[in-house]
């Protein structure tokens, strides 16, 4: 367990612990996958040599058949034990996705083996059709190895299934997807063994066909299986997206608050893991933080559809229809990187004017701040074509720390500005009321409480002339700050 220092105690770490179950749960997984999948090796190993071993006994092409197709899953249960050991390693620096595509690789070379198989049954069951005969000898034995095969690929294709619905692993799920095909094949050639048993006993020599008719029958099992196997493992080679997830996706992000529109949605998959990566659109005017705020949301929908996916979510900026005169003048001064304050929009026999005031680096010289104010009022003239006129007023955005010297108390200036705060009924009380010296300027600082249901607006009108009174009142005030509080808040 990890620990991180709190104070004077140790308290559990809890980005350790999610570390350390994450882990544990990828180790379990690890050892489940590799477990189930050595346990099919062994089965396949054993049902191939009784299958051989009775095939040639009997002569019976159906048998036969079923022990190569038996050896072809022996090798392909290899194939997938292998890539199982391989997709679980993470990912590292030359292969940044993992390495689950393994798995589909191997998926697509079960689908080979299993093609090879039909090739050759076909081919072995038209010759006993049609060019010669093959004396076949059902027995006890040869019906007992079959059923004996549809016991075992019941058990593995089950406990292979449950483990790939588990972890989404596809090589196991090609894997219990062919073994259950196994039993109905299995189970064909028995049908095949008993019509021929009951040829010889009827003397009905056309029933003798029943067996080359039954590796048929296997072949087209078997070309029924690989079809549905090639189609999925080249879908995943292909970074084929899960049917109907991109309209799930883009429904469901095109109708969190704050997203216009939904520029990308792309799908990849590696192994049992997607990756999904978005473009969508935000209001230009959303800040860093807003905009990973519905980032995460976007994440945690597509989740939902997903679960487990890595999300790339990449924002992309928007004017939205709601925007008004003050959206888009913020929206260019973004663009040039500036930060803009104050903006007054007023309307004069039917022109717009407009004055707002801009911050720049205190170190830099007016003929370069101006070069900046004329190039962000250029760009607000063509975002915002209605205007008329635009007066800027600059600021100095300060780049350094202030060192005060000294506290002043003025207990006579203090009782003035009271009395001045008492002149407005909007204000109940000034208080807190400091006085700095700074570089050889007063700077003075207040809370004023006002009423709670004041609008945000007339506080503002009264902060400016409560200032313009202070310094009527002291002159020797070089910068006022009013900080408002609502009346409740001194009732605490």
């Amino acid at each position: 367990m990890g620990y991180t220092y709190r104070g004077s105690a140790l308290a559990p770490c809890p980005k350790l612990n999610r570390m350390a179950e994450q882990a544990l749960n990828a180790e379990t997984m690890r050892a489940e996958k590799r477990g189930v999948a050595r346990n099919s090796v062994f089965a396949a190993l054993l049902i191939t040599a009784f299958k051989f071993v009775a095939g040639f006994s009997t002569g019976s092409l159906g048998i036969l058949s079923e022990a190569l197709h038996s050896s072809l899953d022996l090798v392909a249960a290899i194939v997938t034990l292998l890539s199982v050991r391989v997709s679980d390693k993470p990912a590292d620096a030359d292969h940044q996705y993992g390495h689950g595509k393994v798995e589909s690789f191997s998926a697509f070379i079960e689908t080979g083996l299993l093609l090879v198989t039909c090739v050759w049954i076909v081919y072995e069951a038209f010759r006993r059709l049609f060019l010669r005969t093959v004396e076949i000898e059902p027995s006890i034995v040869a019906v007992a190895v079959m059923l004996f095969s549809i016991g075992v690929d019941f058990w593995r294709s089950r406990a292979l299934k449950i483990v790939a619905d588990k972890y989404d692993s596809q090589a196991l799920k090609a894997d219990a997807l062919h073994f259950r095909t196994d039993i109905w094949s299995s189970a064909v050639v028995i049908l095949g063994l008993f019509l021929v048993w009951l040829g010889r006993l009827r003397n009905m020599n056309w029933l003798f066909k029943a067996d080359p008719i039954a590796a048929l029958f296997v072949a087209v099992i078997v070309v029924h299986v690989s079809w549905r196997l090639a189609r999925q493992t080249i879908d995943a080679l292909l970074d084929g997206a899960p049917h109907g997830a991109r309209a799930r996706i883009m429904d469901l992000v095109a109708n969190l608050p704050g997203v216009l529109e939904v520029d990308r949605v792309r799908i990849r998959s590696a192994g049992s893991r997607y990756f999904v990566d978005l473009a969508i659109g935000l209001g230009r005017n959303v800040t860093f933080q807003a905009s990973e705020q519905v980032a995460h949301r976007v994440t945690d929908k597509v989740r939902q559809i997903l679960p487990g996916a890595d999300v790339v979510v990449n924002t992309v900026s928007r004017a939205g229809h709601w925007e008004n005169i003050f959206d888009r003048i913020r929206a260019a001064a973004l663009r040039n990187n500036l930060m803009v304050h104050a903006i007054s929009v007023q309307e004069l026999d039917g022109k717009q004017h407009v004055e707002l005031h801009v911050e720049l680096d205190e170190k830099l010289t007016l003929v370069a701040a101006h070069e900046h104010v004329t190039v962000l009022e250029s760009d607000i003239r063509s975002a915002v074509p209605e205007i008329s006129s635009i007066l800027t007023h600059i600021e100095s955005e300060p780049a350094t720390v202030e060192t005060s010297n000294e506290i002043v108390r003025d207990t006579r200036l203090e009782a003035r500005l009271k009395a001045i705060g008492g002149q407005f009924a909007e204000v109940v009380d000034v208080h807190e009321i400091v006085l700095k010296r700074v570089r050889d300027h007063l700077f003075l600082s207040c809370h004023v409480t006002m009423h709670d249901k004041l609008p945000l607006s007339r506080v503002h009108e009264v902060q400016t002339a409560l200032e313009i009174r202070f310094k009527t009142a002291a002159p020797q005030l070089f910068r006022v700050l009013i900080h408002p509080e609502p009346q409740t808040d001194n009732r605490r």
